[in-house]
C-alpha cells in the first residue's frame, strides 16, 4: 500500500476552479467572450404622472463613451468599456473586471416625447427624465364590470 502526502490547501485550490468553471458554464454566453459573460446594466424605472424616470448603473465609464437612443416606446443604451494594457514584470496580473461592448434596451411603460429627454450622467448613474406624452398623462380607461 503506498502512502500519499495530503495537502489541504491543492484541494481546496480544486474545489475553487472547480466552482469557478460551474459559475462560467451557468452565465449566458455571447460565444466571443472568452469567459461568457454578458456586461448588461442593471436599470431602475420609476413612472410619476408626467414622467418616465430611469436610472442605470455603468461605473467606469465617461458619458462620451455612452450612446443613448430613445424611441417613443423604449430606450436604447450601448457602449464599449476598453480595457487598460498594463504589465507587470514581476508576477501575474488577475482581472475580474468585464470589458467589450454592452446594450440593453429597456422597454417603456408608456409612450413619451422622445425629443423632450433630460439625461445627466455623474458618478457612473445615468439618469433620464422621459416626459410623457401629452395624451398618456390624461389617459383615462374605463373598465366595464360584468
Amino acid at each position: 500500500m503506498a502512502i500519499v502526502h495530503w495537502t489541504p490547501f491543492r484541494e481546496i485550490e480544486n474545489l475553487q476552479r472547480e466552482m469557478n468553471q460551474l459559475f462560467d458554464t451557468l452565465a449566458p454566453s455571447t460565444g466571443s467572450r472568452p469567459n461568457g459573460m454578458i456586461f448588461a446594466p442593471a436599470a431602475e424605472i420609476h413612472e410619476t404622472q408626467d414622467a418616465v424616470h430611469l436610472k442605470i448603473e455603468i461605473p467606469g465609464m465617461e458619458a462620451k463613451d455612452l450612446d443613448v437612443q430613445v424611441m417613443a416606446e423604449a430606450v436604447s443604451i450601448s457602449g464599449e468599456r476598453r480595457s487598460e494594457t498594463r504589465t507587470e514584470a514581476e508576477g501575474m496580473v488577475r482581472s475580474e473586471f468585464r470589458y467589450g461592448k454592452f446594450q440593453r434596451v429597456i422597454p417603456l411603460p408608456t409612450r413619451i416625447q422622445n425629443d423632450q429627454v433630460e439625461a445627466t450622467y455623474k458618478d457612473g448613474i445615468l439618469n433620464l427624465k422621459l416626459p410623457k406624452v401629452e395624451a398618456e398623462k390624461t389617459k383615462v380607461v374605463k373598465v366595464n364590470l360584468n
